[in-house]
């Protein structure tokens, strides 16, 4: 109970330090002090302080809730329709080290939280995008189906291309062939 007077002596207490003087003196060898209680000898000066600078807190504004007819609701509620526009179906990309573009189009475009996940022989490639264009590097040699799907922000599908497929080359060693071949001139 003690503890709880004291408590709140303090808490009505701490106003009037707020208000507390401030007194300047300057000793003999010109120090200049400042303290709350004017000194024991020699002059000193009560200094007036501004009042402290205060602003009321900014007013809180509730986020507005998506009207029911706004476009970002229609887009992801829409049916989408996803295609590959490039590499064609069956392209072969050359010798080279295996690197090409992807392409999609959308029809609607993407809109809320819907974005584009591209898939590698039905392995995602990378994280989901808002762009509709992707460049692959260092793909391995041999067949290999693209798609591309809309996804929402949890990862589900919305909409899923028709697979492509493209087929890599890239150079190969055939070791054993080239045992048995002669050495190769030396150039002069």
């Amino acid at each position: 109970m003690a503890m709880r007077i004291l408590f709140l002596s303090a808490l009505l207490l701490l106003p009037q330090l707020g208000a507390a003087q401030i007194y300047k003196s300057v000793d003999e060898q010109g120090n200049v002090s400042f303290s709350d209680t004017p000194p024991p000898s020699g002059p000193s000066e009560q200094i007036k302080l501004k009042e402290t600078n205060s602003a009321p807190p900014p007013e809180i504004i509730e986020p507005l809730e998506p009207d029911s007819g706004s476009g970002a609701d229609e887009a992801v509620g829409a049916d989408y329709s996803v295609t590959i526009a490039s590499p064609a179906n069956e392209t072969t990309i050359p010798m080279g080290p295996g690197n090409f573009s992807v392409s999609a189009a959308v029809q609607p475009g993407l809109g809320g939280d819907s974005l584009l996940q591209l898939y590698v022989d039905g392995s995602a490639s990378g994280s989901p995008q808002s762009s509709s264009t992707w460049e692959l590097t260092n793909v391995f040699r041999g067949a290999h189906d693209l798609s591309v799907a809309v996804v929402d922000n949890k990862g589900d599908q919305l909409a899923v291309s028709e697979p492509v497929r493209v087929y890599v080359l890239r150079p190969s060693v055939n070791f054993e062939n080239r045992k048995n071949r002669p050495p190769r001139p030396t150039p002069r």
